[in-house]
């Protein structure tokens, strides 16, 4: 019920079924934790220690018996801030260290849905003006449905304008996104539409295949290049191509 959870916050696999056996027995031996963990009893006795170790369980006696017993969940989440909070002392000296080895030109691969919120954070980072040509409205994706108010909200708190060239078929089939993004927009003419798209913003030129109005591939792939000269080539572009296109 619980355990994966319990694994993606930091427990073992075994760690995660004994706290979540303990959770359902209340105060039990280890035999008894064992049977409903489904855990070996050498290895419940291992995980019952760096549960104690992390303030998860504790041991009580019953007629003399050593029994053990879960500590309130809310544990859990103290956990989670002790954890925050190491990492929040130690970042600053990792994104320094980070930002010395970042290459001033390079190329790589987003894939996947959370690799397309990477390239949401990569906006969100450089906090300039993005400029979209063939947009496809495809951040209407229902996979990111939870994400894209999120990322909304921070954007237009950061003050990062959005000037959209669209495809002409956004206008008809997917007019919603227009609402979204908010002007300054314009289109492209018909028979001018492909199934790429290139967003320029800050030193990153990204580019995607095989989207349409709407809609990501089930595993999207974005092509990016960090260069703030080919940037500045690409943001060129579109500046001729939005001087020579009709206003909306």
């Amino acid at each position: 019920m619980y355990a994966e959870l319990l694994r993606e916050i930091g427990l073992s696999l075994n760690e995660s079924k004994v706290y979540e056996a303990l959770l359902q027995l209340g105060e039990a031996s280890v035999q008894d934790i064992a049977l409903k963990a489904k855990v070996h009893r050498r290895n419940v006795y291992d995980s019952l220690a760096k549960l104690a170790e992390k303030g998860l369980a504790s041991e009580v006696f019953v007629k003399g018996e050593k029994h053990f017993k879960a500590i309130n969940p809310r544990r859990l989440m103290e956990l989670l801030k002790e954890k925050e909070g190491r990492l929040a002392r130690v970042l600053p000296d990792m994104q320094m260290r980070f930002e010395g080895f970042e290459a001033e030109e390079e190329a790589y691969l987003y894939k996947g849905i959370e690799g397309f919120k990477n390239y949401f954070q990569d906006m969100l980072k450089t906090k300039e003006t993005v400029y979209f040509i063939g947009a496809k409205a495809f951040w209407l994706d229902p996979r990111l449905k939870h994400y894209l108010p999120r990322f909304q909200r921070e954007r237009k708190r950061l003050g990062i304008k959005f000037m959209h060239i669209f495809d002409h078929e956004v206008k008809e089939q997917k007019p919603d996104i227009l609402k979204v993004v908010g002007k300054p927009y314009k289109f492209l003419p018909k028979g001018y539409s492909s199934p790429t798209a290139v967003d320029i913003f800050g030193d990153y030129v990204v580019t995607f295949v095989g989207v349409k109005p709407g809609q990501l591939e089930e595993e999207p792939v974005q092509f990016v290049m960090k260069s703030r000269r080919l940037a500045d080539g690409y943001r060129k572009f579109w500046q001729f191509m939005w001087d020579n296109l009709a206003e909306e």
